[in-house]
């Protein structure tokens, strides 16, 4: 643990060298100040009134929900990938998806019209009632792009002052930081933020008893995180093995960030040779512990982001609407299906990128055409079949075995020829339904396919 330095700040913990030091920071950052009892920040007292105006009286109890709903998401995020096998009522596994499917009928009375009764929830001035293009590109502006101009510039430096808080937490030396999530690809959203941290260390190295380090590791960092002068401004999330999840409140604009921080030793290096990375292929394909490969795949984080950012500003629109389509087109799990798992922000990602690739990756293009196109290789989600070969070629060894056992729906990774993105989701089904649903909305109405999307006629 850090040892304590003699002169500390009472108002928010800073240790500072000299007397000077903290009197210097007590008038640049506390004089004046007072404590909000609600929530906690300090503000200055002539502002109190105004700042329990424009953020307590707001729906506070709805922004915690999504902020705790955004962690619970977080929390399904890493774990097996045979999701798709699992019942949404009971969470019994399967050795198939047809098993499962036939067991949530037969033992749960899973039925066409319960799934269509569990699964739409449309929410109150949805886009999908944007009557074109032009209202629906407003509705975007306003409702689902993150903030810009300086706004986004503040919560830059705020995202970017709390990952050096979080690298000095840590109680290990970090020899180096890779970051991911939709908020480094440029994919997140007014209500969704995600950003991952992996720190790496040689200290991790030796993988059996590196999880017991692992765990005493982030346990520390949430410990000392709690104690910063940002620590009333994070709501931690429950407590998992392998990583640290938390959501972290940017003042400046008003929104929160889904954190999720990760560490390991670095099993490639800033830049590995192939033959490197096949080695780690095989790995992954041998490999029968579920912790271990997930640690060791943490080393593919970049080349997702990388695969993700390359896509044209356009597409990470059509990615956003997509992302607010799942996120408000659905009715929440109830008791009775609590373990429904409906697809990861990545397989989106990967969705969206692959129907914009079946256009020949037009730099322009009618965001209502691209959505459309979405929403009906969902509403054919039993078709989907999609592979990449940037980073592993089409007789791997490797990637022949997964191939020739996949079942669809089959999105393969990537950069990861033993993982197929679409596993993570059991509710396929709901996901059609409320795509054909969707498809039958006025922004939809009487639109028909245009050149690039003219392939989607066929569907």
């Amino acid at each position: 643990m850090w040892a304590r330095k003699p002169y500390n700040c009472e108002r928010c913990g800073s240790d500072f060298v000299s007397c000077t030091a903290l009197k210097h920071h007590f008038q640049q950052k506390h004089l004046g100040k007072v404590h909000c009892e609600k929530c906690g920040q300090e503000v200055l007292r002539e502002k109190l009134q105004d700042h329990s105006k424009s953020i307590h009286d707001r729906s506070t109890m709805e922004t915690h929900k999504l902020n705790w709903e955004n962690l619970e998401e977080r929390n399904i995020k890493n774990m097996a990938t045979k999701i798709s096998q699992t019942c949404r009522m009971c969470s019994r596994h399967f050795g198939t998806i047809l098993s499962r499917e036939n067991h949530e009928i037969q033992e749960h009375h899973f039925t066409a019209s319960k799934r269509a009764q569990m699964s739409t929830g449309f929410s109150p001035h949805n886009m999908l009632e944007c009557k074109g293009p032009q209202e629906l590109q407003r509705f975007a502006d306003k409702k689902i792009h993150p903030a810009s101009g300086s706004q986004h510039a503040a919560c830059v430096a705020e995202v970017g002052a709390l990952l050096q808080l979080i690298q000095g937490c840590f109680p290990v030396p970090a020899s180096r930081v890779i970051q991911g999530g939709s908020y480094v690809k440029g994919t997140d959203t007014q209500g969704r933020s995600e950003i991952d941290i992996v720190l790496l260390s040689d200290l991790f190295a030796n993988v059996n008893p590196c999880k017991k380090q692992l765990r005493e590791g982030l346990e520390a960092l949430r410990e000392n995180l709690k104690r910063t002068s940002h620590g009333n401004r994070i709501l931690m999330g429950k407590r998992t093995p392998l990583s640290l999840r938390f959501n972290f409140l940017c003042t400046e604009s008003l929104h929160s960030h889904s954190f999720e921080i990760m560490a390991y030793y670095d099993v490639l290096g800033p830049t590995p040779s192939t033959d490197l990375k096949l080695h780690l292929y095989r790995k992954l394909h041998l490999c029968n512990d579920s912790d271990e490969a997930q640690l060791c795949a943490l080393a593919l984080l970049p080349y997702q982001v990388d695969f993700v950012k390359a896509s044209v500003s356009r597409v990470k629109e059509l990615i956003r609407l997509m992302m607010h389509w799942f996120k408000t087109s659905f009715a929440s799990t109830t008791e009775e299906n609590k373990f429904r798992r409906l697809p990861s922000s990545y397989t989106v990602e990967l969705l969206t990128i692959y129907i914009w690739e079946r256009a020949e990756k037009p730099l322009f293009f009618s965001l209502v055409q691209g959505m459309r196109a979405v929403l009906k290789l969902l509403v054919r989600y039993a078709e989907i079949d999609v592979v990449w070969h940037r980073h592993y070629h089409r007789k791997f060894p490797i990637f022949v075995k997964v191939y020739q056992k996949h079942t669809r729906p089959f999105i393969l990774d990537p950069v990861n020829p033993t993982i197929n993105v679409c596993d993570t989701c059991n509710a396929w089904d709901e996901v059609a339904h409320v795509a054909r649903r969707s498809l039958l909305k006025p922004l939809f109405s009487r639109v028909r396919a245009e050149p690039p999307w003219l392939f989607t006629n066929d569907w």
